[in-house]
């Protein structure tokens, strides 16, 4: 007992050291995506009413104009920009030299003069200006009509069509001196005409910055105590950059003093609604607080959400309506509970609302689509639910944001229709939680309805097997099934969880049907083994189950019905046969299931319909009194051998258990009417 005390303290401490740091985490992950620009952050939109109070200026400011408006002058100014280009002298003199001293040897005296006019020609092109084929025409594309060429620090702005690229410049000898085009073949004249102006990079770049930072970036001035917008006046464009402004100029003046005080405010604020969130935790459901992953899964959606919103409204991706806020309370009613869910949603909410322009219209709206999201999927287990969850949560967004607009602004004529838009397609990306569900399975070892549904389809290879193998077995596992659902149900607990565990926790009999008095007929195979041999093929059951489970790899949860089912009771009739035959000597663990004993209400569940199903079959009259006593004395059996102690079943609980059980026994086994032969 003190080993156990020992193991259990070091487990608590360990999972207290992993919960503060999933505090530490999560504080520092938000604090560093929330917004800490904008401290004072108005709530203001162009072409809607100003809400607050008249504002009145109390220092002097420019009014800036918008990025828009400054984009546009400098597209303005660089669509009429001449670019520059640097001419090089030196290029024709080479060119020219190069092509005399290339030919004088092989030039006859009648050619002399042919290349005294080329070389004439030549220069005269060289002197108007020769430009890469590629450049020249780049720019005739872009219908630039000018160009300015810079000789000796002295630009000359000229006719683009007045200048010649080199395919041009060959044309243009060509066709001056068609008599000469065979020895212009001959000789290549082509290799001397190269690009004598070249466009010069640098002197361009320093030329359009200069004409950016010529443009003004204010259109005036609003002096103190100049009213900048009354209560009610709607806000125009010029009034949006005044209030733009105004606001800028407030958080620059603050300057770095102001935005220490905003992170430490920032990480304190995000300190209170985390530890919140874990006091909700630790003082009402403290059974996710025992499982690693659960608490997990809920802080990354705490972190995840807030993230997913910063980044939206930083980098202005979409509206932020479209974003499916509805998903983490779907998420978390399917795997956990309805409270938890509604709680972790509000304050993600909360978190998400500090990076919002309007935050009461948010939270309003959220709050009301993430209720009528766990209202309207207690479980999923088909596509339509979540459809139909969906339909629901468009038309109360719909219906919300239509009563703030009106409320608010009196006038039903300026609807933006664009935002019912987004209600839609979050409605379509909520559709996306189905297959994400199955991520959020693998990734925190949960499981959904969906998969339970899946399980609990008797096609499936080990349930067929068991119904053809140990048909008796088989139709045991049925009621069971059937009995656990219902009392599942009755205390609203997860029926489906209870009816597909149900259905596997007898698996283990695939192994050795024959042993097992469902499966009899007639003969048993116990009467040639001791009692002992015969206690270890029933036990092992519960072994041989954990392994074929395995085999099909069931998931853990199925997997721990089929190790509670008989916790670590005795198997009572071979125990008692070894009384009778070794007295009391012989090794009692022999006779003792391997366990653990229930540690869930659905467990004990499902324990306690096994055991009752079971012995009601050993009845030979089925009334109501016989069945009651026998559940009443089954049950209270298991209760006096604390099967039940390390479970957070109630007294209430197993009450309800046992009228149920009786109620669903008498239904199986009621008397028929006696038809005549």
């Amino acid at each position: 007992m003190n080993d156990f005390k020992t193991v259990k303290r070091s487990q608590q401490q360990k999972n207290t050291i992993i919960y503060l740091g999933f505090i530490v985490i999560t504080v520092a992950i938000l604090t560093v995506f929330l917004p800490r620009g904008n401290t004072y952050n108005f709530q203001f939109d162009m072409d809607k009413p100003w809400n607050d109070a008249s504002l009145i200026a109390d220092f002097d400011f420019p009014i800036l104009k918008s990025s828009e408006d400054i984009d546009k002058e400098k597209d303005s100014l660089l669509r009429n920009f001449v670019p520059y280009f640097a001419m090089d002298k030196q290029v024709s003199e080479r060119m020219l030299i190069n092509l005399k001293e290339d030919i004088k040897d092989s030039l006859s005296k009648d050619q002399y003069k042919i290349v005294e006019s080329l070389t004439q020609q030549l220069a005269e092109l060289y002197d108007t200006g020769i430009l890469d084929a590629s450049e020249y025409n780049m720019m005739a594309e872009d219908t630039a009509s000018y160009i300015r060429i810079v000789e000796d620090n002295h630009a000359i702005t000229v006719r683009l069509n007045t200048l010649y690229s080199t395919v041009k410049a060959y044309e243009k000898i060509l066709s001056d001196n068609p008599e000469y085009s065979i020895f212009l073949h001959q000789y290549n004249i082509n290799d001397y005409i190269v690009p004598n102006i070249s466009y010069d990079k640098e002197r361009n770049e320093e030329t359009k910055q200069e004409l950016i930072s010529s443009i003004p970036l204010a259109t005036g001035i609003v002096q103190n105590g100049q009213k900048i917008v009354e209560k009610g006046e709607l806000v125009t464009k010029e009034i949006y950059n005044t209030l733009t402004s105004y606001e800028k100029e407030l958080n620059a003046k603050e300057g770095t003093a102001k935005n220490a005080y905003v992170l430490l405010g920032q990480i304190l604020f995000l300190l209170i609604i985390v530890d919140i969130f874990f006091a909700y935790l630790y003082f009402f459901r403290r059974d996710y607080l025992d499982k690693i992953s659960n608490a997990m899964m809920l802080f990354v959606l705490l972190i995840v959400f807030p993230v997913i919103c910063y980044l939206n409204v930083q980098y202005r991706i979409t509206n932020v309506y479209i974003i499916p806020f509805a998903m983490a309370p779907i998420f978390i009613r399917l795997f956990m509970d309805s409270r938890t869910a509604f709680i972790t949603h509000i304050l993600i909410v909360i978190l998400c609302a500090c990076s919002i322009r309007y935050p009461f219209e948010f939270i309003v709206l959220q709050s009301v689509t993430g209720f009528v999201a766990i209202v309207s999927l207690r479980d999923l287990s088909s596509r339509w639910q979540l459809i139909r969850s969906s339909i629901y949560i468009f038309i109360f967004s719909c219906i919300i944001y239509f009563a703030l607009e009106t409320m608010q602004s009196g006038d039903i004529h300026h609807l933006e229709a664009n935002t019912y838009i987004c209600f839609f397609l979050n409605s379509i990306l909520l559709l996306f939680a189905y297959p994400l569900m199955w991520g959020i399975e693998k990734l925190f070892n949960f499981i959904s309805d969906v998969t339970l549904v899946e399980l609990s389809n008797t096609n499936n290879e080990p349930l067929r097997l068991l119904s053809e193998t140990a048909p008796g077995t088989f139709q045991h596992a049925i009621q069971v099934s059937n009995l656990a659902a219902e009392v599942a149900n009755r205390l609203q607990l997860k029926a489906q969880l209870c009816r597909t565990g149900a259905l596997y926790h007898d698996i283990g009999k695939l192994t050795n049907p024959a042993f097992f008095i469902e499966n009899q007929s007639g003969h048993s195979p116990h009467e040639q083994l001791s009692p002992i041999e015969s206690a270890n093929i029933v036990i092992s059951h519960v072994t041989e189950g954990l392994r074929i489970a395995d085999k099909y790899k069931l998931p853990n949860v199925i997997k721990e019905f089929i190790s509670t089912h008989h916790g670590q009771g005795k198997c009572s009739y071979f125990f008692a046969e070894a009384k009778k035959k070794y007295g009391d000597d012989f090794d009692t663990l022999a006779f003792t299931y391997p366990g653990p004993n229930p540690f869930t209400r659905e467990q004990a569940i499902v324990m306690m319909s096994d055991a009752c199903e079971a012995a009601s079959r050993s009845l030979t009259e089925y009334t109501e009194k016989n069945i009651a006593e026998l559940t009443e004395k089954i049950i209270n059996s298991q209760m006096d051998s604390g099967f039940f102690k390390d479970c957070p079943i109630t007294y209430r609980d197993i009450q309800i258990t046992k009228t149920v059980l009786t109620e669903k026994l008498m239904t199986i086994y009621h008397t028929r009417i006696k038809y005549p032969d």
